[in-house]
């Protein structure tokens, strides 16, 4: 069986965060970071990491899925 790509996820608001949680449960290794870092413990609960910047998000990803609010938080 081949491994499952390793993924980031940036951006874990309304939309983000449902997503996220979709990757992980369907087995995933899975990376995180937002803004708010108290957005991203449950899903450190449940076993993604939490990264302490989008640079390390990128780092540590083979896939990474950005879902910020607009242009600006992208840049």
């Amino acid at each position: 069986m081949e491994a499952k790509p390793r993924v980031g996820f940036i951006g874990l608001g309304v939309m983000g965060k449902p997503m996220a949680r979709r990757l992980l449960e369907a087995g995933y290794p899975l990376t995180v970071w937002n803004r708010t870092r108290s957005k991203m413990e449950s899903l450190i609960s449940a076993g993604a990491k939490g990264a302490s910047s989008p640079k390390e998000v990128a780092e540590n990803s083979d896939i990474v899925i950005t879902m910020v609010t607009d242009s600006p938080d992208v840049e």
